[in-house]
């Protein structure tokens, strides 16, 4: 096992797989989703509930997840059937997942650059013009450009390998973005008529509660900590026996918990200041590319603003993108006995084939459907609302009942670490998450039909 670990790659240092995993973690999930399901769903309320369920249902998966990765040594691909020979399927379907996300994701993180540029060149009023996102992803060549680009970025740091691409970028980009997300919400609070906003944001309103709240932490849950798509398998592949891994879990959950609430106080306020509280409630998906330019742009240096958002928000965008073809990679490295080279190459057409109409689709394209829906919110819906809460309702049925959990709590003990939630765990795995799972299972596929209102 040490000798496959070695030729894979490893992560040098107990710090550098926790910073890579956090990237991994902390995307487009917790920097643009997390926000405006905080606004939607009554901000204060909304973040004691998706607290509670990380430090639960989160914690129990991601731990899960970690623990098989380190205890097999090998891609999520060979690691389930490693585990309990009867699943060897569900590593197929843990491969298909960022396959089909990475594509995707790749677009929306060339959307981001196309912004960044904008407000950096010092363009903000253009972008918040009612139309420039309506354009921009219906024409053809500029967001195919900006996907390549993209892509073409992740893979070169891909190609670099674990230790040199990976984990080196993860240590310059995550204090970055850190930093800047910080000196974002410091500029925030010292701006005239921010209170209100932050109090929308921070104080829980029983008011506002709506069990509808739930299904959306939970399935968010997924998006802030990379679970149920290999990731956080393949990070623990690389993890060494020796990293303290329940300390890592801990402090993974930390990170990226207090970027997603960082996140939602650079924006929720944000808007709230310019568009009040219905404004802010009903801003949705459109808040990042629609609504927060038109912000930035009624603001008094709402342009360095701008930058500064866009340019954290494509730092947060590229580590999950890396971490995704990672996650790939390893899984054909491990099928095939190929190089990182060849690996790369291959996953490099396998996106550009699902990236193109997943770009197209909102354009030259935008006629075509799959089951009613463009290509890239069919791609989107498949994986994260179908695959991915099927993928971890397995794996707990898997753990819970087949492995059974004491694997698991000693993988993650080994060097004689405590885990203070062994009790939680057990209960979670074999109860709690499979009955949380159905409910986004089936929450999130009638939302999508029109069946339930989310």
């Amino acid at each position: 096992m040490n000798e496959t670990k070695k030729d894979r790659g490893s992560f040098s240092s107990g710090i550098g797989f926790v910073l890579a995993a956090a990237g991994s973690a902390v995307g487009l999930g917790n920097l643009w989703r997390f926000p405006y399901l905080a606004a939607q769903y009554g901000g204060g309320i909304f973040i004691v509930i998706y607290i509670i369920i990380a430090l639960t249902f989160g914690f129990t998966i991601m731990t899960t997840e970690i623990a098989i990765g380190r205890k097999t040594g090998v891609s999520p691909l060979i690691a389930y059937g490693k585990i309990h020979s009867k699943f060897k399927f569900l590593g197929v379907l843990a491969c298909i997942v960022p396959i089909i996300i990475l594509p995707y994701y790749c677009v929306i993180g060339g959307w981001v650059m196309k912004y960044m540029f904008t407000f950096v060149g010092g363009n903000g009023v253009a972008a918040a013009g009612s139309d420039f996102f309506g354009n921009f992803i219906g024409s053809t060549g500029s967001p195919l450009g900006f996907f390549a680009f993209f892509l073409a970025i992740t893979a070169i740091i891909v190609l670099l390998g674990v230790n040199k691409g990976i984990e080196r970028v993860s240590k310059v980009l995550m204090p970055a973005l850190l930093v800047l997300a910080v000196v974002i919400c410091i500029f925030i609070m010292t701006m005239d008529g921010s209170g209100e906003g932050i109090k929308y944001y921070l104080v829980p309103d029983m008011a506002k509660f709506t069990w509808k709240a739930i299904p959306a932490a939970l399935g968010q849950i997924f998006y802030s900590m990379s679970l149920a798509m290999g990731i956080m398998i393949t990070y623990g592949s690389y993890t060494k026996k020796e990293t303290n891994l329940v300390k890592s879990v801990n402090q993974i959950e930390i990170f990226d918990t207090v970027v997603a609430l960082l996140a939602g106080f650079m924006v929720v306020p944000v808007v709230y200041m310019v568009g009040g509280a219905e404004a802010t409630a009903n801003s949705g998906p459109g808040l990042m590319f629609v609504a927060l330019p038109q912000v930035f742009n009624a603001m008094p240096a709402g342009g360095v603003l701008g930058a500064l958002f866009f340019i954290l928000v494509f730092f947060a965008a590229l580590t999950s993108s890396i971490s995704l073809m990672e996650a790939i990679l390893s899984c054909f490295m491990d099928k095939f006995k190929i190089g990182r080279i060849p690996a790369c190459l291959a996953v490099l057409v396998l996106s550009i084939i699902l990236g193109v109409p997943s770009s197209m689709g909102n354009g030259a394209w935008a006629h075509i459907t799959l089951a009613g829906m463009d290509f890239l919110t069919f791609f989107d819906w498949i994986s994260n609302s179908v695959l991915m809460p099927i993928v971890a309702l397995i794996t707990c049925i898997m753990i819970g009942y087949f492995v059974k959990p004491k694997v698991i709590l000693e993988e993650a003990t080994r060097n004689g670490e405590k885990l203070g939630r062994k009790g939680l765990y057990i209960v979670m795995v074999k109860v709690v998450a499979p009955i949380c799972l159905v409910i986004i299972l089936l929450a999130y596929t009638l939302a999508q039909f029109g069946l339930f209102s989310m």
